[in-house]
């Protein structure tokens, strides 16, 4: 019956009937199946940029890495000097025997060495160590002297010289000597301290 109806007609107007009827057939294939494509390769196209990316960022770090990894034994060897200056452990024996050693040494007697206890500082341990010692006044400054050449850290307090009656040993000193230790930091218990409120 349509049929019939466009067949007395000019030959346009079936044209124009048939661009109409392929119009709406083309607008809805674009709407139904190639519209969801279209955005679906679009959001594939960014992925694969995306990727793309990270494989770039990827090979370039990989260039870097020798660099990295000279870079890492570098800061090994300079930790291993940094934990010689100030450990991570108290190595008592061995700081006493060095300081006996030190004071045998230098023609000193070590009347007292007493460890003390250690006090907690921000990412070390202090360490006092309560000396007494007697011999000469020169004696004594080469044992100063030479525990400031110790490879750790030692600090020299709470000084006093008195004199003694003894000719040889002329002079009592009393102090602390301080050293230190190296407490780890637990970065990841500090950031949950520091965010929660």
């Amino acid at each position: 019956m349509a049929l019939e109806a466009i067949k007395d007609k000019p030959w346009y107007v079936g044209l124009g009937a048939g661009l109409a009827v392929a119009l709406v057939l083309f607008g809805l294939a674009e709407w139904r199946l190639y519209g969801p494509q279209k955005t679906k390769i679009a959001n594939q196209d960014s992925r694969l940029e995306e990727l793309q990316a990270k494989i770039q960022e990827g090979r370039a770090a990989q260039k870097r890495l020798p660099q990295f990894r000279e870079e890492v034994k570098r800061l090994e060897k300079e930790l291993e000097k940094l934990l010689r200056i100030l450990p991570s452990e108290l190595n008592t024996e061995d700081l006493l025997r060095r300081f006996r050693s030190l004071g045998e040494q230098g023609n000193l007697v070590l009347v007292r060495i007493r460890p003390g206890n250690l006090s907690d500082r921000e990412f070390y341990k202090e360490w006092p160590i309560d000396m007494t010692v007697q011999g000469s006044y020169h004696n004594l400054a080469i044992f100063f002297e030479r525990i400031g050449r110790f490879p750790r850290i030692v600090n020299i307090d709470d000084l006093r010289v008195g004199a003694t009656d003894d000719a040889v040993r002329t002079i009592s000193a009393t102090f602390k000597a301080k050293t230190f230790v190296y407490q780890e930091v637990d970065l990841a218990a500090d950031e949950t301290a520091e965010a929660t409120p």
